[in-house]
């Protein structure tokens, strides 16, 4: 779960930079595809976070 929390985190960073047009084209693409994302990258930023809490919730022995 914390793979997906660290995928999750780069990718808010990547929407973030795309919403900013810091990325050039592959920006352009990504927003086309993931606009509202781009608009707000706090929401998979939320989700990373989220994800994280649940990972170390289910691997405390």
């Amino acid at each position: 779960m914390y793979f997906v929390a660290a995928v999750l985190a780069v990718l808010s960073g990547m929407f973030y930079a795309a919403g900013h047009q810091e990325i050039g084209s592959a920006g352009v693409e990504l927003c086309r595809y993931g606009s509202t994302f781009c608009e707000n990258p706090i929401y998979v930023l939320v989700a990373a976070i989220l994800a994280a809490v649940w990972g170390a919730f289910v691997s405390v022995r």
